[in-house]
């Protein structure tokens, strides 16, 4: 699953960067994705001793990112964005026409990318989307007190009040990724599904979105405690007044939720992980070189590699050597995995088992997948110990938004085309009727 995928990055010395005064300044232009263009804005300054830089990313409503590992050797230069699912690099060289031209590479795929000067006068990133009018904004004590931001909709009749859990990574409150390159509020728009059949919402972002500080808490039992914290908080809102609580987690979300149920009255697990994470990422990976026709000993070797890697974090041990055989793609994927800053977290999530806690809830429950979801997807086998409800979307995505493609051909950036906000939601009928039954 990509939005499990954290960056490592890999440092670079500054002694052996031969600067390119040139390349100073203010730069404008897109990464070519298929089927969509994605604006960039990249300021770089530097000189003999060392490079910086920033990147603004509009259709993101991302600016003034700080890059990493920036570095110029003449005409050709390269850099990264720390933080990022995927380890995302940019290399690139100037050319005689004034551009820099090179490859963006992110979680093992890669496309073109230009850029061209440009006055630092000339418009620069878009606004931030506004919030929705609808949208009452909210800050609430999480963990160990740490300040939350969140959004609060009222709703009509329904018994319930929401509470809504985002994805993995950096998944604002909105469902926004940088990894989707085009914009893309998914949590925002099943919010106003959920008002539609009258029930309010509280979604908030999680404690590191926005933060540079890498010692910040992000445990697993940090971001439980952020899940409690919420459900605590929306008990104190007028909007939720003489409510029950519905906790709705999403992918990722959806598992850390099965942790902090017990404090709700109901459960909607979106896109829950079929199995646990180290295995799923094993299964996705599987897929894509399966899907991409590897040839059976390459395939051996790179999974062989991949379950390795695994091991490794379960010890807390440094990655395997990795040689000649393994695609790049998959170190990237291992150097994610270990990344100081999440290392932790990971190991503590990597063998947790979604259908033994599933099977534990006290409260109603209903697991919800799309049938055209490429990241979670419902297993072949659902536990008979589960008492809760299981629903299956018909032309939906991992973002349940309407996918009428085969799913076979959904692999890697052409899936991410219906994931933005002019796509619509799914045919949400069969968990309507199941909302409409909840007690």
């Amino acid at each position: 699953m990509r939005r499990f995928l954290t960056a490592l990055l890999l440092g670079v010395s500054v002694l052996s960067a031969q600067p390119a005064p040139s390349l100073a300044g203010y730069w404008e232009g897109a990464i070519q994705i298929p089927g969509t263009e994605m604006k960039i804005q990249v300021t770089l300054e530097g000189s003999s001793a060392a490079w910086s830089g920033r990147i603004s990313i509009p259709p993101q409503g991302a600016k003034d990112l700080a890059l990493g590992d920036v570095k110029v050797v003449g005409d050709a230069v390269s850099f990264v964005m720390p933080g990022i699912p995927g380890e995302p690099k940019f290399s690139g060289k100037l050319g005689k026409a004034g551009r820099i031209e090179g490859t963006f590479t992110q979680g093992g795929q890669a496309f073109p990318f230009g850029l061209a000067r440009a006055s630092v006068a000339a418009p620069v990133a878009a606004a931030a989307p506004k919030p929705d009018p609808q949208d009452r904004e909210h800050g609430f004590p999480g963990f160990n007190a740490f300040p939350l931001k969140g959004s609060v909709r009222a709703g009509g009749a329904h018994p319930y009040f929401a509470v809504m859990v985002a994805g993995s990574g950096p998944t604002d409150r909105d469902w926004s990724n940088p990894l989707i390159s085009l914009p893309s509020h998914g949590g925002r728009d099943f919010a106003t599904w959920l008002q539609g059949h009258g029930l309010g919402s509280l979604r908030y972002d999680k404690r590191f979105i926005g933060s540079r500080d890498p010692k910040l808490d992000i445990s697993l039992d940090a971001q439980v405690g952020d899940i409690k914290a919420a459900l605590k908080a929306a008990r104190l809102l007028p909007e939720a007044k003489g409510k029950k609580l519905l906790l709705v987690g999403h992918s990722e979300g959806s598992l850390l939720s099965l942790l902090a149920a017990g404090e709700a009255d109901a459960a909607l697990l979106l896109a829950l992980p079929g199995a646990s994470m180290g295995k799923l990422i094993v299964l996705q990976v599987k897929n894509q070189l399966e899907g991409a026709g590897a040839p059976e000993d390459f395939k051996k070797q790179n999974l062989a590699y991949l379950e390795a890697t695994l091991d490794a974090v379960r010890k807390d041990q440094d990655l395997p050597p990795a040689g000649a055989e393994v695609a790049p793609g998959i170190v990237n994927l291992a150097k994610s995995l270990v990344r100081p800053e999440t290392r932790g977290f990971v190991r503590a999530t990597m063998d947790l088992d979604p259908w033994g806690s599933a099977q534990r809830l006290a409260v109603p429950c209903a697991v919800v997948w799309g049938d055209r979801d490429i990241q979670t997807w419902r297993p072949a086998v659902v536990p008979p110990e589960f008492r809760g409800t299981v629903i299956q979307i018909p032309e939906a995505n991992h973002l349940f938004k309407r996918e009428t493609r085969d799913k076979a051909s959904l692999a890697g950036p052409a899936a991410l085309t219906t994931y933005g906000d002019s796509t619509p939601l799914a045919d949400l009928t069969p968990l309507a009727a199941w909302l409409k039954g909840l007690k």
